[in-house]
């Protein structure tokens, strides 16, 4: 295939967007060394931004090249639904009366568990918030997972290793975690209609691997930390102390519902939220600040990745396409660490005639790398927008996201490959 300019082009902008990710830390130095233009470097340090700023050089090249029109028809033949799906899911799932929830329900199981300090609840954040991500879809998983992280592990005062290898075992385990139903995870949603994938095949074929390797990652870092884990308080933070009437928790909840229920209808998802917005103003006092901006940024971010992979096509479904059976797995996991994997396994599935053994290699694959970047799964920029303010400099380190989320996504390549 011989790739047209702006193809090319799309290319280039994406492969410099994944190297900007890398070098955030530089611009917020910069921010520092230059203050005449401190709001600029440090707009440029927000790795939310990144695929963002990008997307928008392309479109301005593409209007230059081949006019506003074509560059206006890109636009819109692009979808933005997952992008305005985070964001409010987002925003709901921090919402105080839905994180309260959660919170009580995490800390009635930890307590189950006869473990000393913060073992338990550790164990227990990690393994249960990324399965209900089946449930819940994995972008309001990893927002609450998160949240309870910052402010019952992050919070306390932690030290440098358990908070990498804490993201790289929630990044991995919200991935894979969202594999036990059809509706949940970015990547299985892009392929379920078209390769018939129902509940009872998802969860007899996929599903129970990657729950016992969300076990494994979690028992695994628990026992890696024990000694530093079971030193932390055990008690809660005082904001999950104060009380919501418990119609305002329910009728969050069903904010929360509804958005889920209707994930692929953005004029429903949209009006639930702005309802919520309405119904948050009413009662202040039982809000905390509302995580706009953050929701906002992380869009940004995905709408970036929605506009530059959509360039990507001409040479990622070839080398994807053009691998075996046995390939595809390992091919799909390491091409998942440069582009989101909703997009990889899309891209497979404009492919016909593919056999039940790639159909399965190449999805494993996708999810089993979703943790190891932050562009690799569309939940981990929500992640990092949390989390990167318990990291030094406010920035998480790209290598030192690799480098945790390298042995949980070992294990869970295991599982797929080995079960």
């Amino acid at each position: 295939m011989n790739p047209s300019l702006i193809q090319v082009v799309g290319a280039a902008l994406f492969a410099v967007a994944i190297l900007h990710t890398f070098a955030t830390r530089l611009f917020e130095h910069l921010a520092h060394a230059r203050p005449a233009h401190a709001g600029l470097w440090h707009l440029l340090g927000e790795v939310e931004v990144v695929f963002g700023f990008w997307a928008m050089v392309l479109i301005v090249v593409m209007a230059a090249a081949e006019g506003l029109h074509a560059s206006t028809a890109y636009l819109d033949s692009r979808g933005f639904d997952e992008p305005m799906f985070v964001f409010a899911v987002m925003v709901i799932a921090a919402s105080r009366p839905v994180l309260r929830t959660a919170a009580a329900a995490v800390a009635l199981l930890a307590r189950l568990l006869p473990l000393p300090g913060r073992l338990g609840l550790f164990c227990t954040l990690l393994t249960l918030t990324p399965l209900l991500g089946s449930f819940i879809t994995e972008p309001a998983a990893m927002t609450l997972a998160a949240l309870l992280l910052r402010e019952e592990i992050y919070a306390v005062g932690i030290s440098k290793k358990l908070r990498y290898a804490t993201l790289g075992v929630l990044f991995v385990n919200v991935s894979i975690g969202g594999t036990l139903t059809p509706f949940a995870a970015p990547p299985v949603l892009m392929v379920a209609g078209k390769w018939g994938l129902s509940f009872s095949m998802m969860l007899g074929t996929i599903g129970w691997k990657a729950a016992l390797a969300v076990l494994v990652n979690s028992v695994g870092a628990a026992l890696l930390f024990r000694r530093e884990l079971a030193t932390l308080p055990a008690h809660r933070p005082e904001r999950f102390e104060r009380p919501v009437p418990a119609a305002l928790v329910v009728v969050h909840l069903l904010f929360l519902a509804a958005v889920v229920a209707g994930a692929h209808h953005p004029a429903m998802f949209m009006g639930v939220f702005l309802l919520f917005l309405g119904v948050s103003h009413a009662y202040p006092q039982h809000q905390d600040r509302l995580i706009l901006r953050e929701g906002l940024l992380v869009a940004f971010f995905l709408a970036g990745l929605v506009v530059l992979g959509g360039q990507q096509q001409w040479w990622l479904q070839p080398l994807l396409t053009g691998m075996g059976n046995d390939t595809v797995f390992v091919g799909a996991t390491l091409l998942t660490a440069v582009t989101d994997n909703a997009a990889l396994t899309y891209l497979g599935s404009l492919v016909e005639g593919l056999s039940d053994a790639f159909k399965y290699a190449l999805l494993t694959g996708a999810v089993t790398g979703g943790g190891l970047t932050i562009i690799a799964n569309a939940p981990n920029p929500a992640g990092i927008a949390i989390l990167r303010g318990q990291f030094e400099d406010e920035a998480v380190s790209p290598l030192g996201l690799l480098a945790a989320a390298l042995p949980p996504t070992l294990v869970a390549a295991a599982a797929f490959m080995l079960l």
